[in-house]
């Protein structure tokens, strides 16, 4: 089987979790028997493929969509997208709705997702189709902390936020639970937002080090999951954040927003915050520090989610969608 991955045009100027998710696929489904061939605007290769595998529903993504459609292929369409009643109206749910329902199988990363954008859109469940996210099992280490604390000049507890600087990843949020706590914030990641990016320099001020971003394969990733007193993501929404689930295996004590599909992977091992409220996040925070590491998160996530048994679940999505 050759499946065709396509996503919308500027995903990679500033790669987030769900680039690495397409990348994570591409690089697993070869051993499952499944070749990806990557879209390529100058040399197109829609007939060499079984199927289009489109990631995203960003403005313009239907075109595409459409355009395959047209030629009678088989379409599956990764939504990694979080939809409630009280959200819809910051969305363009009309042409997102007419995106998915283009599609032979929406997948999501929880089956949480799956009811919540059923429910929104008013599309039948059955559409709908949950694929796990995944978490490479190199992070299970062990890692040393020093490394990352040596290349930085970090001494000291700290908590982490790794994610995208920008509106929906709230690191100001987290820097104003952080207010007159005894720890800084590190923060690394593209600045995808800039007017976001420069408030939260000047909000956080000797509170922050912002370090930029990271290579996704850089040893000094993990090192920073294994350094930190506790990784916290409290997103205005997450479904549920590669780099939470890539804390979890390092075995970092975790918050993490409750909005989203988060609890599908955490379970009872993780703390839960309101991102809409700084006390709350603060709380969480404390809780975790309290707590400190514990082994039941990471074992729990490193026997859910390789990225080798979910992209198992999705050859099964090709198979049913190929046949229909």
């Amino acid at each position: 089987m050759r499946v065709l991955f396509n996503t919308y045009p500027w995903a990679f100027a500033t790669p987030g979790g769900g680039e690495i998710q397409l990348l994570k696929y591409a690089e697993h489904l070869p051993a499952l028997g499944v070749e990806v061939v990557l879209h390529d605007i100058w040399k197109p290769a829609f007939d060499q493929a079984s199927l289009v595998h489109f990631f995203g529903c960003l403005g313009g993504s239907i075109q595409f969509c459409g355009y395959a459609k047209s030629r009678g292929m088989p379409l599956v369409i990764t939504s990694s997208l979080w939809i409630t009643e009280e959200t819809a109206h910051r969305y363009p749910m009309d042409e997102i709705r007419a995106q998915l329902s283009l599609a032979d199988l929406v997948i999501t990363n929880s089956n949480t997702e799956s009811d919540t954008l059923a429910r929104v859109f008013s599309l039948p469940r059955e559409r709908f189709t949950a694929v796990m996210n995944g978490v490479e099992p190199r992070f299970a280490g062990p890692h040393d902390p020093a490394l990352f604390r040596e290349r930085f000049g970090i001494d000291g507890p700290f908590v982490l936020n790794v994610g995208n600087v920008e509106a929906r990843k709230n690191q100001l949020g987290l820097l104003r639970a952080m207010v007159g706590h005894e720890l800084p914030v590190v923060v690394i990641g593209h600045v995808r937002e800039p007017d976001y990016g420069r408030q939260m320099l000047s909000e956080g001020g000797d509170r922050l080090r912002y370090l930029g971003p990271l290579d996704h394969g850089d040893p000094l990733l993990a090192s920073a999951y294994a350094a930190c007193s506790a990784f916290v993501l409290p997103s205005t929404l997450e479904t549920p954040g590669l780099a939470a689930l890539e804390a979890a295996a390092v075995g970092a004590p975790l918050v993490v927003t409750s909005e989203g599909s988060t609890r599908d992977y955490f379970g009872a091992y993780a703390q839960y915050v309101r991102h809409d409220d700084p006390a709350d996040i603060r709380r969480g925070i404390d809780a975790a520090l309290a707590a400190g590491p514990g082994s039941e998160l990471q074992s729990h996530i490193l026997n859910n989610f390789s990225w080798s048994a979910v992209t198992a679940t999705l050859v099964d999505v090709y198979r049913r969608v190929v046949v229909t």
